[in-house]
């Protein structure tokens, strides 16, 4: 495998870009507002967090303190035993319950309403979507989730597990929206609609899966360092 070049810096334009993800990250991040910003389109409670999450998020992004903003990249090698940094861990859990909590209540709805039942998402962004990412803040209480725990130690292979997640929820829910858009051509309606639109999301999740697990989609290669720090260093990118 070539070695990627060693970053000292990053670069502004890779830095400005990060700040908008983390924007969206964090705006989704309350169920509630999320289903009714779906429903409905935005409203008070939605403009006023959206200024909150903008807000602190330009600060924090001022100070370094995001992943991706930061001057320096703190992850140079793999392999490289350090500890993960707090902003790192609040941030990476808040983008894992951003890319599970939808991919799997999209996933119920769609299941739900293929076999003829009513269409629900709103309603499990409830509880559900709470339960969801009560499950996924467990996960990382217990050292468990990629980017998220302690030790920087696994991030050649935990990095490239966080993107076979990102790939995977994105492109399968924009495949389900697709399908949607495409209902009054097609011709269907109700629960045909709704088995083609989720024939088409499990689909391409499993197309999408198998790649990234093959390492064959961008930052999804995994770089496993079995003692100590590698002479590889970190990849560009968070």
């Amino acid at each position: 495998m070539q070695a990627a070049a060693l970053r000292t810096r990053n670069k502004t334009y890779y830095r400005v870009l990060h700040v908008p993800l983390w924007i969206w990250v964090f705006f989704t991040l309350p169920g509630a507002l999320t289903a009714s910003l779906y429903a409905h389109g935005f409203g008070r409670a939605q403009w006023l967090w959206l200024g909150v999450v903008t807000s602190a998020c330009i600060w924090r992004g001022l100070q370094g303190r995001l992943p991706g903003v930061e001057p320096r990249p703190y992850i140079t090698h793999y392999g490289l035993e350090s500890p993960n940094l707090g902003y790192r861990v609040v941030c990476y859990t808040a983008a894992w319950i951003a890319i599970v909590a939808p991919w799997l209540l999209n996933a119920i709805g769609l299941v739900v309403a293929a076999a003829g039942g009513p269409w629900i998402i709103s309603s499990l962004y409830g509880w559900p979507y709470d339960a969801v990412a009560a499950v996924i803040v467990a996960v990382a209480a217990l050292d468990r989730l990629p980017r998220v725990r302690r030790s920087i130690r696994g991030e050649g292979a935990e990095r490239a597990w966080f993107y076979v997640g990102v790939w995977t929820a994105v492109l399968s829910q924009l495949a389900a929206w697709g399908l949607w858009r495409l209902a009054p051509r097609l011709g269907l309606a109700g629960a045909a609609l709704m088995r083609l639109r989720l024939a088409g999301f499990l689909g391409v999740s499993a197309a999408i899966l198998a790649l990234g697990l093959a390492g064959r989609l961008p930052r999804t290669r995994r770089v496993h360092v079995a003692n100590g720090a590698s002479d590889l260093p970190a990849a560009a990118g968070e």
